[in-house]
């Protein structure tokens, strides 16, 4: 079994998948005029920059949606930014060498523009519920898109339903409970527990309670988890970069000699080194990618879902958070991660994911940097938990677009188990001791819905070409705004009609 999941994963990460994202993401940067580059700066102040303005909330009430732009990016970035970032980038140092983190930036860098893109997408072909909510995503945008706009009538489910499929495997089969179990269990040296007579597995312990944090924060739905997230991900995230910024300042002296491995390694491979057995170019380039994607989530299709809810004045505005997400998720954060463990040396042993973290940081600051990143990864994981909660209502609320009885049976079930699937994985691997697997599953849920979604935005270009020429005409001043064009497909939809 662990045989064919590899060659899967071979193939699934194969040559197809990285050509097609690196050739949409080279269309769609050139096509733009190289936007993630030259307007960096405008992504900077109109995204992350917004929020130094005292109103910058309160400019966004009058508009249509049920999150502000910020409550937006917080969710996403609460469920981009979590143990993938920890974990994930430690697994793909430990599994390519150094190179493959080049290999992340390098996608990273396409991947600015895909997530503008998809999120752009994801707002123009949103909708709206009787009762004020709006709902979009790539399901969204494959069905008025596709189906609608470019005639494929319901040929659309079969990418639609491949997608969809794609995503929700990532609900049964997740290694988040797990990783942050063993991170505060090896933190906190927590071994066998005695319970009544019965002996209790530390790792199981703290994914129950991971689990019931997960039942407490998505318990107030979408705007719940927003409202919680405005307040918890700011707060993790410049946690976890001064851990990071204080990692690499003790280690100064060594930093240019780890950021040159990282370059060099890139292109001639990763030599054998202590438990490392060495790495060839070619695995390096599929083990960078697929934690970018698995890391910042570009082209996978999963903020498009909680963007798509937000207030704003363009599309293309809301895209610019999606921008700035990839950054922030790869170029601070998993650089941070990247670094501690390449500084460290673990990686070279033989351990990966949570435990080359947790080792990384112990190795950094002794017994507190430990527990400090036990209180982070606890934190990564459950906004990571809420973040793809809010994914999975949207597809689900696609699913079951009139209030059926049905649909509503089918939510009270995923309201009740929206947590359990992570527990129960992680006591059938502490159980049967099978844990090698796990990032080779995890790398293909995140490939089938990212090779679809990317062909489909590709598919779309069109659309978004447009808005981006609208949105440079209406905001930078750059070519003739036609004040008659529609922002948002249901719009022109109903113009159409009259």
């Amino acid at each position: 079994m662990i045989n064919f999941l590899n060659w899967l994963d071979g193939v699934l990460w194969g040559l197809p998948l990285i050509v097609l994202m690196v050739v949409t993401g080279l269309y769609f940067t050139v096509r733009s005029g190289f936007f993630q580059f030259r307007y960096f700066g405008r992504i900077w102040r109109h995204t992350i920059g917004t929020l130094f303005h005292r109103n910058a909330d309160a400019d966004n009430l009058d508009r249509e949606g049920m999150l502000t732009p910020f409550q937006a990016i917080a969710t996403a970035v609460g469920g981009t930014v979590g143990f993938g970032n920890i974990a994930g980038v430690a697994t793909a140092v430990a599994a390519g060498g150094p190179g493959a983190v080049f290999w992340m930036w390098a996608t990273a860098c396409l991947g600015m523009i895909l997530k503008q893109v998809e999120v752009t997408l994801g707002l123009y072909y949103r909708r709206h519920k009787e009762n004020g909510d709006t709902y979009g995503g790539p399901t969204y945008y494959m069905e008025l898109g596709l189906g609608e706009k470019h005639h494929w009538g319901k040929l659309w489910l079969i990418p639609g339903v491949i997608f969809a499929i794609g995503i929700f495997s990532t609900f049964f089969v997740t290694s988040s409970t797990l990783t942050a179990s063993q991170v505060v269990a090896g933190a906190l040296n927590l071994g066998d527990v005695n319970l009544g007579g019965f002996s209790v597995e530390g790792i199981i312990l703290v994914g129950v309670a991971v689990t019931i944090l997960t039942y407490f924060i998505t318990s107030g739905g979408t705007r719940g988890v927003a409202n919680v997230f405005t307040k918890l991900v700011p707060i993790m995230s410049v946690v976890y970069i001064v851990m990071g910024i204080v990692m690499i300042l003790v280690n100064i002296t060594r930093v240019p000699a780890a950021i040159g491995s990282i370059f060099v390694n890139a292109f001639t491979g990763t030599a054998a080194i202590g438990g490392f057995a060495g790495c060839a170019v070619s695995q390096m380039v599929r083990v960078g990618m697929a934690r970018a994607v698995y890391s910042n989530e570009a082209g996978w299709g999963t903020s498009p879902m909680i963007h798509s809810s937000a207030k704003t004045i363009h599309p293309v505005e809301q895209g610019l958070w999606g921008s700035f997400e990839v950054f922030f998720d790869t170029f601070v954060i998993c650089s941070i991660t990247a670094l501690s463990v390449i500084l460290s040396g673990a990686w070279t042993d033989g351990s990966n994911g949570g435990t080359l973290a947790l080792t990384s940081f112990a190795q950094g600051f002794g017994q507190i940097g430990a527990y400090l990143l036990a209180i982070v990864m606890i934190i990564f994981t459950v906004t990571t938990s809420g973040g793809w909660f809010t994914y999975y209502l949207a597809i689900l609320e696609h699913l079951g677009q009139d209030d059926t009885r049905w649909k509503k049976i089918l939510m009270k079930v995923f309201y009740a188990c929206r947590a359990l699937p992570g527990l129960l994985w992680t006591i059938y691997l502490v159980k049967t001791n099978n844990q090698g697997f796990i990032w080779t599953v995890v790398d293909i849920t995140s490939a089938i819905p990212t090779f679809v979604n990317v062909a489909v935005i590709l598919i779309l270009s069109g659309d978004y070409f447009r808005l981006l020429r609208d949105y440079k005409a209406r905001f930078m001043g750059i070519g003739q705004a036609d004040e008659n064009a529609t922002l948002f497909y249901e719009d022109e939809v109903e113009t159409a009609v009259l």
